[in-house]
């Protein structure tokens, strides 16, 4: 494939890309990105990605960041992941997020790539919806 078409196709994504190095820096950051988490490419290549993990999940993440490096795959490859994340503004957020590892032409993981789209609103009318239905059972319980 042209470079320049897979630079292409990055940047006209509709769902974030986001790409780190095995240091867990940021090297790649798409427009879709920055609709997302609120931070231009210039605020983002170049810092952790701490940046957009919450604190809470922070050892979490890295523990599965490195054992996935490690093995050259992640175990939710193929998946979406409905996560938290934080964004600019210091807000939690929802994201489904998609995960590969990134591959060397020596077979040797250069990197992790993530898609990321928000459902933030998604995911907070299935909570209210969810917490309806408990208290619906509750009643019906009681009743």
């Amino acid at each position: 494939m042209d470079q320049q078409l897979a630079v292409t196709l990055i940047e006209q994504s509709p769902d974030a890309v986001i790409f780190a190095g095995t240091d867990g820096v940021i090297i790649a950051w798409n427009p879709a990105a920055q609709r997302v988490f609120g931070f231009s490419p210039e605020e983002a290549i170049g810092q952790n990605l701490d940046i957009i993990v919450p604190e809470q999940f922070r050892n979490a993440h890295w523990t599965g960041y490195d054992r996935a490096l490690e093995a050259g795959v992640t175990k939710y490859a193929g998946q979406a992941l409905t996560t938290r994340a934080n964004n600019k503004a210091g807000e939690t957020i929802y994201v489904d997020l998609g995960f590969a590892i990134i591959l060397g032409p020596d077979g040797k993981a250069t990197g992790a790539m993530a898609t990321a789209r928000d459902c933030t609103e998604r995911f907070n009318s299935d909570r209210a919806t969810r917490r309806e239905l408990r208290e619906l059972r509750e009643a019906a319980k009681s009743a």
